[in-house]
């Protein structure tokens, strides 16, 4: 049988190290040796002996999620084998987080990661009771994350000097040292006859950078959660 579906860079190849890698830029390839973390429902494909396990957030994540519609439903992969991860056709992006590095990303974007990294739902400062993200999710320790966006990321670099402003619905994620707050753009009059549509957005300031992705669309509209 032949087509260009068969060509070498559809293929899944033989495993080699352990740990995740990019299949195609749809998708994650990760080969668990032990335990790995991954948003639930998003395995597409795996080989192997493989056992898929919903892991809770806690009694105060579950309320947190309750509250907001944000948070991250996990799932733990045990086992010997391959398995592949893909969310929505987004696009997917590989982050090697080292010891000391921290990094702020929406429980919508994140798809998997090594079970080296700590993982814990926190309080957005300074972002009050806002639909954008009140809770995100913020990794430390080290090893890999696997980050989808929906269309090209744009990563933004953040100064003391010169701080960003974001859209909350199109927020990715962050560097975790940032300070946070709401900004508001439009006057209270504006938004009596009716507004701009831009009305708050979360700024952020100090040294870092704020990654973005080119859509307002919400996670409900996304199907997220």
């Amino acid at each position: 049988m032949k087509s260009d579906l068969f060509a070498t860079e559809h293929l899944a190849q033989q495993p080699a190290a352990p740990g995740m890698t990019l299949q195609n830029a749809k998708s994650v390839k990760y080969v668990v040796n032990g335990e790995m973390h991954a948003r639930q429902g998003a395995m597409i494909a795996f080989r192997g002996n493989l056992q898929f396990e919903r892991k809770g957030q806690g009694v105060g994540g579950m309320l947190k999620r309750a509250i907001t519609g944000e948070g991250l439903p996990l799932m733990a992969v045990r086992g010997q084998g391959e398995a592949w991860f893909a969310h929505e056709a987004a696009n997917c992006f590989i982050v090697e987080i080292e010891q000391g590095d921290a990094l702020t990303i929406n429980g919508r974007n994140v798809l998997c990661f090594d079970p080296t990294l700590s993982y814990e739902i926190k309080m957005v400062k300074g972002a009050g009771m806002t639909g954008g993200g009140l809770f995100n999710s913020l990794f430390t320790g080290y090893g890999k994350l696997a980050v989808i966006c929906e269309g090209n990321p744009i990563v933004i670099p953040v100064s003391t000097q010169q701080p960003v402003y974001v859209d909350t619905d199109a927020v990715v994620g962050w560097s975790a040292q940032l300070e946070t707050t709401l900004h508001r753009s439009q006057s209270v009059g504006s938004m009596i006859r009716g507004g701009s549509g831009e009305a708050v957005q979360l700024m952020l300031r100090g040294e870092g950078f704020v990654i973005v992705r080119p859509s307002e669309a919400t996670p409900a509209q996304n199907g997220a959660h």
